[in-house]
C-alpha cells in the first residue's frame, strides 16, 4: 500500500513537471477558468496524459494541441455524434486509458475508421444525466479540430474481456463518498478496470446474453457466464456486495439498415466477436459500442407454464401488468389474458399492479378504472378463462405515483366459481381498513379496504388493498401491494460508493405498516390465513423485506426456492427479485412458482414475471 502511494506521488510530481514544460512550449493551452495538472512525454500531449490515472482528467478544462491517434469508431447518428481515437503506442501504466471520444454534437465528423489524426480540442468531463445524477463522468474532447495524416491504418488490438480479466470486487468503498479522485486500481476493482479502458477498443467472444434486447436496441452480456448463473442462462443478483461485475451493455454503431440489431433473449449468445470502443452512459453505465457484432445464436428459451391447482387448492397470483389502460393495444390485453389462462392456469385470485384509469395518462381528473378492468376480463374470457370479477378502490386523483395522469392502483381479480369475495362496505381512497374480532375470528372493517392510506409512507405511492375471501369455508385475507419505486437511487455504477438508496427509506416505512396490519390480523386470530402479494420493488435480502417479515409473522416464499431460481425481473443484465408472495404461519402446505414469461424475453407483455401460490387448507 505504501509503495503504491509513493508511486502515485512520483507520477503526480512527474506529471506536474511535464505539464509545466508543455505549457511553456505551447502544446497545451489553459482554459480561462482551469489549470493544467498533468501532461505526456515527448513533444506532445498523448491520450493517456489526458485520461490520467483517476476518473477525472488532469487536463480537464485545458486546450490540447495535435494529440495523435488512430480513429477506431465513428458515431454518425443521434445528438451525440463524434469519433473515438486511440493511441497505438500505449504507455506502461494500466490505469491510463489510451483512447478518448471527440464530441461533435449533431455534426457527423469527416473522418473514417483507420485515419491517423492529430486532434486539437478542449478537454471536458461530461456527466451523463447531469452531475446531480451521481454517475461517473466521461472524458471527452470538445470544440475539436483535426488533421488527417494518413488513412487505412491498422487499429490497435482490442482488450479481451474474460472471466480472469474482470476483477471480482466491483468498486472501492468510499463510505458513500465520491471515488472519482481515487487512483484507479484496474487489477482490483471492476469499475476501475472499465474506467481504465474508457474509449478503448474492447472485445468479448461468444458473449452470453443476460439482459434481453430492449426498445433502444441494446442488450446485456456477461464476460463471465458461469458466475451466479441461473438455470435459464441469466446472471443472478444475490446481494449488494456482488452486482455481477462482468456485465456489460452492448449497443451498435453500425446502421441498422446494414446490420439489424440482434433480437436476443436471456441465454442466447453472440457467437464470434463483439468488439468496439467502451463508452459510458446514464442508461446502464459502461457500454460496448459495437463496430462488430457477433452472430446471434438462439438458444430456444421457452416461456414457462405452471401447473393447474387441484380442486382443493387455492391459487393466488400476483402480476404487474405494466401501465395497463384502454389506450394499450388490444394485443397487450390478449397476451396478458393468454398468460393468465394458460401460463398461470387461471388462478383463483390475482393481485394486479399498475392498473391505470380509463383514459390512461390523460390527466383530466378521471380515476375510474372499470373500462380497463372490463377490457382485461373480457380478454380473459375470450381466451377461455374464467368469468373473473374484480374489486378495487379508485385513488385520489394524482396521488399514487406512476405515470402522470395514469392513477395506477392495485386490484383484485377472482373466479367466483372457485372463491367468494366478502364485500364489506366502507372502503374508499382515504379511509383506513381496520381489523375486528367477531366470533373468535378476524374480520375487516371494509373489504376491499386500503391499509393506512393517510400515512406519509404512502405519499405519491400506491396504497395496499386488503380483501377478505372465502375458500372452502375458510377466510383468507389477501393484501395486494405496490411499494414505491427505486427512482432517485444512485446506480450500481455511481461515482458514489457504495451508492445511496434513498427510496429504500420509504419502502421500509411501507413494509412496517403492512407488517403492523398483518400483526393486527394475527392478534385477532393467530390462525388467520394471510397472503401478502405484489410488486414490492425490493430484493429478498433488503431492509424492506426484513421489516415486512419482522417478528416471523410472514414467510417470503421467494426464499423457499433454490437460490438460482430466485428472480422474476431483469434489470441491466441482473436477474433479480422485485415481486413477492408472503404467507402467515397458518398456510403450511403451499406450492410456490415464479413463472418466467416476460422478463427474460425481448418480446414482453410486461417487464415483470408473474408468480403463483397454491395452498391446500
Amino acid at each position: 500500500m505504501l509503495s503504491t502511494r509513493r508511486a502515485a506521488r512520483r507520477r503526480a510530481a512527474t506529471a506536474g513537471s511535464l505539464i509545466a514544460g508543455a505549457l511553456a512550449a505551447g502544446l497545451v493551452a489553459p482554459a480561462q477558468t482551469a489549470s493544467a495538472t498533468g501532461a505526456g512525454e515527448g513533444s506532445a500531449v498523448r491520450i493517456h496524459d489526458i485520461q490520467g490515472t483517476t476518473r477525472v482528467s488532469p487536463l480537464a478544462g485545458t486546450q490540447v494541441h495535435d494529440v495523435p491517434g488512430v480513429v477506431t469508431a465513428v458515431r454518425s447518428f443521434g445528438s451525440s455524434r463524434g469519433f473515438w481515437f486511440q493511441d497505438p503506442h500505449p504507455d506502461a501504466d494500466r490505469a491510463t486509458s489510451e483512447a478518448v471520444f471527440v464530441f461533435t454534437g449533431t455534426t457527423t465528423p469527416a473522418v473514417a475508421v483507420g485515419d491517423a489524426v492529430l486532434v486539437s480540442a478542449t478537454v471536458t468531463e461530461y456527466y451523463p444525466g447531469g452531475a446531480a445524477a451521481g454517475l461517473q463522468s466521461v472524458t471527452e474532447l470538445t470544440k475539436a479540430t483535426w488533421t488527417v495524416q494518413s488513412s487505412g491504418n491498422a487499429l490497435p488490438a482490442p482488450v479481451r474481456l474474460r472471466p480472469s480479466s474482470v476483477p471480482a470486487r466491483y468498486a472501492p468503498d468510499a463510505k458513500g463518498g465520491s471515488i472519482e479522485k481515487l487512483p484507479l486500481r484496474p487489477d482490483r476493482y471492476a469499475l476501475d478496470f472499465y474506467e481504465s479502458l474508457e474509449g478503448m477498443r474492447v472485445q468479448v467472444d461468444d458473449a452470453t446474453v443476460v439482459g434481453p434486447t430492449n426498445e433502444h436496441h441494446e442488450l446485456w452480456v456477461t464476460a463471465d457466464p458461469r458466475h451466479d448463473r441461473t438455470p435459464r442462462g441469466g446472471t443472478l443478483y444475490t446481494s449488494y456486495r456482488d452486482p455481477n461485475p462482468a456485465r456489460v451493455k452492448v449497443a451498435s454503431l453500425v446502421p441498422f439498415a446494414q446490420h439489424p440489431f440482434p433480437v436476443a433473449n436471456v441465454g442466447d449468445r453472440l457467437t464470434g466477436t463483439t468488439a468496439g470502443p467502451l463508452d459510458y452512459d446514464n442508461y446502464g453505465g459502461y457500454t460496448l459500442q459495437a463496430t462488430e457484432l457477433g452472430t446471434l445464436a438462439d438458444r430456444g428459451l421457452k416461456r414457462e407454464t405452471t401447473r393447474r391447482q387441484k380442486s382443493d387448492e387455492l391459487a393466488v397470483a400476483t402480476y404487474n401488468v405494466e401501465n395497463l389502460s384502454p389506450k394499450a393495444p388490444q394485443a397487450k390485453f390478449d397476451r396478458l389474458a393468454a398468460a393468465l389462462v394458460t401460463n398461470l392456469a387461471s388462478p383463483d385470485v390475482v393481485a394486479l399492479e399498475e392498473v391505470q384509469d380509463n383514459n390512461g395518462t390523460t390527466d383530466d381528473g378521471t380515476v375510474d378504472a372499470s373500462v380497463t378492468l372490463k377490457k382485461l376480463t373480457d380478454a380473459i374470457a375470450a381466451a377461455g378463462g374464467p368469468a373473473y370479477q374484480w374489486r378495487q378502490i379508485d385513488p385520489v386523483n394524482d396521488q399514487d405515483g406512476g405515470q402522470p395522469g395514469g392513477n395506477i392502483r392495485t386490484a383484485f381479480l377472482f373466479n367466483p366459481a372457485r372463491v367468494s369475495f366478502k364485500d364489506i362496505p366502507g372502503g374508499d381512497a382515504t379511509t383506513p381498513v381496520t381489523v375486528r374480532r367477531e366470533g373468535g375470528k378476524a374480520t375487516l372493517s371494509a373489504s376491499p379496504g386500503r391499509v393506512a392510506p393517510g400515512d406519509a409512507a404512502w405519499k405519491t405511492s400506491r396504497k395496499p388493498l386488503a380483501g377478505q375471501f372465502s375458500f372452502r369455508g375458510r377466510d383468507v385475507f389477501v393484501v395486494a401491494n405496490h411499494f414505491n419505486s427505486k427512482g432517485g437511487d444512485q446506480g450500481l455504477d455511481s461515482r458514489f460508493q457504495p451508492p445511496a438508496r434513498p427510496s429504500e427509506t420509504q419502502r421500509v416505512q411501507q413494509a412496517r405498516l403492512v407488517n403492523t396490519f398483518v400483526k393486527q390480523l394475527l392478534a385477532a386470530d393467530k390462525h388467520a390465513n394471510v397472503i401478502v402479494a405484489g410488486d414490492l420493488n425490493d430484493y429478498q435480502f433488503s431492509p424492506a423485506l426484513a421489516a415486512l417479515t419482522d417478528g416471523g409473522v410472514l414467510t417470503d416464499q421467494v426464499n423457499t426456492l433454490p437460490v438460482c431460481e430466485r428472480y422474476g425481473y431483469v434489470y441491466q443484465g441482473n436477474s433479480q427479485v422485485l415481486d413477492h408472495i408472503l404467507t402467515s404461519r397458518a398456510l403450511k402446505r403451499v406450492d410456490y412458482d415464479i413463472v418466467h414469461i416476460n422478463a427474460e424475453f425481448a418480446d414482453q407483455a410486461s417487464d415483470h414475471d408473474p408468480q403463483v401460490l397454491r395452498w391446500k387448507p
